[in-house]
């Protein structure tokens, strides 16, 4: 592979901000990969393992996001399901797809074209994941946020994406990304329609996609056909420290201890950051000398058992 390879996502790097909702093209559309076909042999391996999350048609905007495929549970076989996936009534996700070999390639291709764009802003690129996702006619992914810096592209079908900066508090509050961080909760995040006008909307056809940040809330709905697409995850230096920053202030919270909002305390949350930072590295200290393992989400992919 060339050292610096194409970029496989296109926007204009020149005023990139690893915080912003930003608009981008793709050209994966063609990739051999998502042939349905090829999901269907990839759906296969991962089904064994546990690694593919699905729901009905059911499922709103306002559903928990969380709890979805219990509230809403697709019936059939999910391999059946996926074949027949145009009348199946049924949104499907393949889970952490950079643990099957063939599609670990395909993570790193994307990720690896556009590293070196994405590293002169926000360096630290790590912890990689690949999802895709397989929809029939008008399913919905319910609103929720995410962890991971996100590209989201659209292969096949039509897609309109409801977006938020990730530091809107009129959508999802300080307290409930804290408690997000802090528990990996999202039951401080309420779906309300009027958040539709406050959204960054993108109407995804092959070819387009978008860039959401860490923790940007979200929404998607699939328009009239089946839909194809895939997210590219990674986090970096920032969401690293954005995440250790809100695991503590919702700790404190839990024991009573209330931090202003981030927004205007920015020298506290330095504080506290530095000092979680340090007993962190205290802990796993401790961890490397008993021989134990030390989970980093600065290794180069995420792990399986954290989608």
């Amino acid at each position: 592979m060339p050292s610096n390879p194409t970029p496989l996502i296109d926007l204009d790097w020149n005023k990139f901000n690893p915080w912003a909702v930003t608009p981008v093209t793709h050209r994966l559309s063609d990739d051999p990969r998502f042939r349905i076909e090829s999901l269907v042999e990839l759906a296969k391996r991962l089904d064994s393992k546990g690694r593919i999350r699905a729901h009905t048609n059911a499922a709103e905007a306002g559903t928990s996001f969380a709890n979805a495929p219990d509230l809403h549970p697709v019936k059939n076989n999910l391999i059946h399901t996926m074949e027949h996936i145009e009348a199946a009534k049924a949104w499907m996700s393949l889970l952490n797809v950079q643990t099957d070999p063939v599609y670990r390639e395909l993570v790193d291709e994307v990720l690896d074209s556009i590293r070196s764009n994405v590293e002169l802003k926000d360096p630290g690129m790590g912890y990689r994941g690949g999802w895709i996702f397989v929809s029939s006619p008008k399913t919905v992914t319910p609103f929720h946020i995410d962890k991971e810096h996100n590209f989201i592209l659209q292969i096949k079908g039509q897609k309109t994406i409801y977006v938020w900066e990730p530091d809107d508090l009129r959508v999802v509050s300080e307290r409930a990304r804290d408690r997000f961080h802090s528990r990996h909760d999202r039951g401080l995040i309420a779906w309300r329609e009027e958040f539709r006008e406050l959204a960054h909307c993108f109407k995804l056809s092959p070819g387009q996609g978008a860039y959401m940040p860490s923790t940007s809330p979200h929404l998607v709905e699939v328009e009239d056909a089946p839909s194809i697409t895939v997210s590219f995850t990674y986090y970096t230096d920032s969401t690293r420290r954005d995440s250790l920053t809100h695991k503590v202030r919702g700790r404190l919270a839990e024991i009573g201890i209330n931090i202003p909002s981030s927004q205007g305390a920015s020298i506290l949350d330095r504080a506290l950051y530095l000092g979680a930072r340090a007993a962190r590295a205290a802990t796993r200290a401790a961890y490397r000398a008993t021989g134990r393992r030390v989970g980093e989400e600065s290794a180069t992919y995420a792990r399986a058992e954290n989608a």
